[in-house]
């Protein structure tokens, strides 16, 4: 088989890289070990940055997003059993953020795709990338006890943190940066209205929660816990109490409730990797980084990585503009650093540390405090919120 593109996963940066090349002509081969429908069921995020709804659509996948989709021009802090919304349409000259799961947009982008009759391998096992220092690398997979082997211009390493991709790259051509948070966040979907018509991030001396949705009439809700709990230790009833006593009151007392459709337990963690390319390999998203959710930053950093290394190949094929590949690494990762520093200082500022000493919780109020009472403060959340610009390539 030969390809000009090799993608080596089918999540939503697999699929979007792979659209968007799909249709400017660029041929491309995407390779899964799992099942379409095992890809489908992954809960995920579903705030989508000004810049990805933007992609989407120039990626020709907007249609069900834009009318099933909810458009947010603001969200809130909660602390001190007080709400402060952030005027993200005000703040930020009119951008907003979308409401949109990531599943929803996974599911967009897989029929998009068959209906182009472009090829998605599922079930490819044992996927392996090779010669990627040199000008013909090959992609090795198995197919029904098969092994095959996919000829290419280049390889996307879309396969997430656990993938081959990353694991390819010899250990003394990168470099990892790391922190481990001593919580995690117990998430639960449940078919109730929302208790706000926008998110709310909540700041308590019990933990952080934070109150999300994805329809008008199904919700996702989160509360902070201990790295080491278990979803078995956690009822409905008792999810719903913990929830109540850490928003504010007027919040609480609107709060529908409801059983859970799905429940679990997601880990806290920044992770970066540099460089983000080795030869003709490109990591993107999760294979390259992660940040925690409280930004909602995860899915539309994938989304930039794709944007620029998509651009970068329209200019290789069009223009042969070769020299640009290089570049790759170097500028994803100022946007990626920009968000990690986001997502840490929601992260820091919005949740309990247990070992935090009195001097620096009092810290964290403080500067909670002051940057919700300063216009320049509540710009600064705004902007990162949405999105910062795309660098152009």
């Amino acid at each position: 088989m030969k390809t000009q593109v090799a993608i080596i996963g089918a999540g939503p940066s697999g699929l979007l890289l792979g659209q968007l090349l799909q249709r400017q002509g660029i041929d491309n081969v995407i390779l899964e070990r799992r099942s379409g429908e095992y890809v489908l069921g992954r809960i995920r995020a579903g705030v989508l940055e000004q810049g990805m709804v933007d992609l989407l659509r120039e990626a020709g996948v907007e249609e069900r997003m834009e009318r099933e989709g909810i458009r947010h021009d603001g969200f809130e802090l909660a602390f001190d059993n007080r709400r402060v919304r952030v005027d993200l349409k005000g703040l930020t000259g009119g951008k907003t953020v979308m409401i949109y799961g990531q599943t929803e947009v996974t599911r967009d982008l897989m029929r998009s795709r068959e209906a182009a009759g472009a090829t998605t391998i599922y079930e490819a096992d044992d996927v392996q990338p090779h010669d990627l220092d040199t000008e013909r690398p090959y992609v090795t997979f198995v197919k029904n006890g098969e092994t095959q082997r996919l000829d290419c211009d280049y390889v996307a390493g879309c396969d997430g943190y656990h993938g081959v991709s990353r694991r390819t790259i010899p250990a003394d051509r990168i470099q990892t940066f790391e922190r481990v948070y001593p919580f995690g966040w117990l998430g639960i979907l449940c078919d109730t209205p929302p208790v706000a018509d926008e998110l709310i991030y909540a700041s308590h001396a019990r933990g952080f929660a934070l109150c999300s949705m994805r329809s008008a009439t199904r919700s996702r809700y989160y509360v902070q816990v201990g790295a080491d709990e278990k979803v078995e230790e956690w009822s409905d009833a008792r999810f719903w109490d913990e929830l109540k006593a850490r928003l504010p009151d007027d919040v609480a007392a609107q709060l529908i409730t409801g059983a859970s459709i799905e429940k679990s337990i997601a880990p806290l963690r920044s992770f970066v990797v540099e460089p983000m390319q080795y030869g003709r390999l490109f990591l993107v998203g999760d294979a390259a980084h992660i940040v925690p959710p409280t930004g909602a930053k995860g899915l539309n950093l994938a989304a930039s990585d794709v944007n620029t290394l998509y651009r970068m190949l329209l200019k290789v094929y069009r223009e042969g503009r070769d020299d640009l590949i290089a570049r790759y690494s170097e500028i994803c990762l100022r946007r990626i650093w920009k968000a990690e520093r986001f997502s840490w200082w929601m992260t820091t500022h919005l949740h309990h540390f247990p070992e935090a000493e009195a001097f620096e919780r009092r810290i964290r109020q403080a500067e909670l405090d002051y940057i919700t009472g300063s216009p320049a403060g509540l710009a600064t959340i705004a902007e990162n919120y949405v999105g910062l610009p795309y660098e152009s390539i």
